[in-house]
């Protein structure tokens, strides 16, 4: 059947106000966490010995540290965290655990075609092993493997759908807009693809907190408040200095993500891009049940600025992306979360996507940092004589990648050569983002473009086509 497109409904600014008027500035994820998952561990002090020694108690880190103790129980492992354990992106992403491991099919096949059946089963095995391993290690982070949703709201993207969903995967359906609109009562939605196996939606915070206890049931020891100052490998092995103590180790990983790295090499390679969130109070019954949504798939339009919104498990509605704002000199300033012009305009969508929740409000409202890299996706590599593993630049999809940059490092770290350390995705690093003021001017103008062909018909510009032949990119 054809599409219609319906007229875009602007709420009124009195709906707008009306949402935000008690929202509170802060993660929902973190301020859901039980106490007894979050416990308030101690700072480093003095020296400890390790055989690793783990910068950063996000996920990158924490599945570093319970997978190396998982291959061998009896590594001595320490966690060394700036603030609080999980406390930045991986305690106030979307909670959108993806099997992809390349930012989207397109973009792997894009950069890395001959790899991509295998890049594709190692990714559905990564998610398949987080998935199982809420049984394996007693965890309990809300995993749900919904599937994802991915609507057409402007009338060239629904060709999209249809071509990908001609690909042949079984799992890929495409929606026509009366089936799309019964799975998710939008006026938006011209059309949608559902693929069904390849997400799953978790409790962020409740993930790397989870990840955190079981790993120090297993003898890892997490030291919060202690920002590393030096890493020094004048020695034979690795010494990480904070401002009280120190980690005398055979071996470290560096999971510090957005954060300036430690390693000068990599601090061109990525740039922390803000993305915003706003979470709304618990539906009722009837608001759920004008909705539809039974299938509780995480969505994520189409566009280059696109929304993600799911369903958290007390039935709340998350929504958030749009803006992705890159602030001069790649610095990562608590300053840049309170933005209420962006939280207003995400409202303003929000009730253009669902005019039929008009008059629900928000309880939350949240930013934070991604580690974005031209690539898109997560590089890796060692230094220092091979005694540093690192990886970066996850570009907003590693709830679900940063398990399998776990294995890549610590295979990196054990000198062996596995499927995993063969992959050019994994032996190639991206190209560097420019120095300022070319990081900024280069930003700028790529949203700009980005902005323009969601509204052009999906047409990019030359800049666009340029960075494209080039595999150069900014994304979220």
């Amino acid at each position: 059947m054809g599409t219609t497109v319906f007229e875009r409904r602007v709420p009124s600014a009195s709906v707008i106000s009306h949402s935000l008027e008690q929202t509170r500035s802060g993660a929902f994820w973190i301020d859901d966490l039980p106490a007894s998952l979050r416990p308030d561990r101690p700072p480093l002090r003095g020296t400890v010995a390790a055989d690793l020694v783990v910068v950063g108690a996000g996920y990158t880190g924490l599945w570093t540290a319970l997978l190396a103790k998982t291959r061998d129980p009896e590594r001595r492992v320490v966690v060394v965290e700036a603030n609080r354990t999980g406390w930045a992106a991986s305690g106030r992403n979307g909670g959108f655990c993806e099997s992809s491991l390349t930012h989207g099919h397109e973009n792997g096949v894009n950069r890395w075609p001959d790899e991509m059946p295998q890049l594709d089963r190692l990714g559905r095995a990564n998610l398949d092993a987080i998935e199982a391993s809420e049984a394996e290690y007693g965890m309990d982070f809300q995993f749900e493997r919904t599937g994802q949703l991915a609507p057409a709201v402007e009338p060239h993207e629904v060709a999209w759908l249809e071509e990908w969903a001609a690909e042949g995967d079984p799992d890929v359906v495409f929606l026509d807009q009366e089936a799309a609109q019964r799975a998710v009562a939008s006026p938006t939605y011209l059309a949608a693809v559902w693929e069904k196996a390849t997400c799953g939606l978790v409790h962020p915070a409740r993930l790397a907190a989870e990840l955190a206890r079981v790993a120090e049931e297993r003898g890892v020891e997490i030291f919060e408040r202690s920002r590393v100052r030096a890493l020094d490998t004048s020695g034979t092995g690795v010494s990480v200095v904070t401002e009280h103590g120190r980690v005398e180790a055979a071996q470290a990983v560096l999971a510090t993500n957005v954060f300036p790295s430690l390693l000068r090499r990599n601090r061109l390679m990525t740039v922390p891009v803000y993305d915003y969130a706003l979470m709304t109070e618990p539906l009722t019954a009837a608001q759920l049940a004008s909705i539809g949504w039974h299938d509780r798939q995480g969505i994520g339009d189409m566009a280059n600025q696109f929304h993600y919104y799911r369903l958290s498990q007390d039935g709340r509605i998350l929504f958030g992306g749009y803006d992705a704002l890159y602030h001069y000199g790649r610095r990562v300033d608590p300053g840049y979360e309170h933005r209420p012009d962006v939280w207003a305009k995400l409202a303003s969508h929000f009730f253009t996507t669902f005019p039929q929740l008009e008059g629900l409000r928000f309880s939350h409202q949240w930013a934070g940092a991604i580690d974005t890299s031209t690539q898109f996706t997560a590089f890796f590599g060692t230094a220092r004589a091979g005694r540093v593993a690192y990886a970066a630049g996850f570009t907003g999809l590693g709830v679900g990648s940063t398990r399998f940059a776990a294995d890549v490092m610590l295979d990196l770290l054990a000198g062996r050569s596995t499927e995993r350390t063969q992959l050019e995705m994994v032996r190639r690093r991206p190209l560097p983002f420019p120095p300022e003021p070319a990081a900024a001017i280069g930003i700028t103008a790529t949203r700009w473009s980005l902005d323009r062909a969601d509204h052009n018909q999906g047409r990019r510009n030359l800049l666009l086509k340029t960075l494209d032949r080039l595999g150069l990119g900014f994304d979220s």
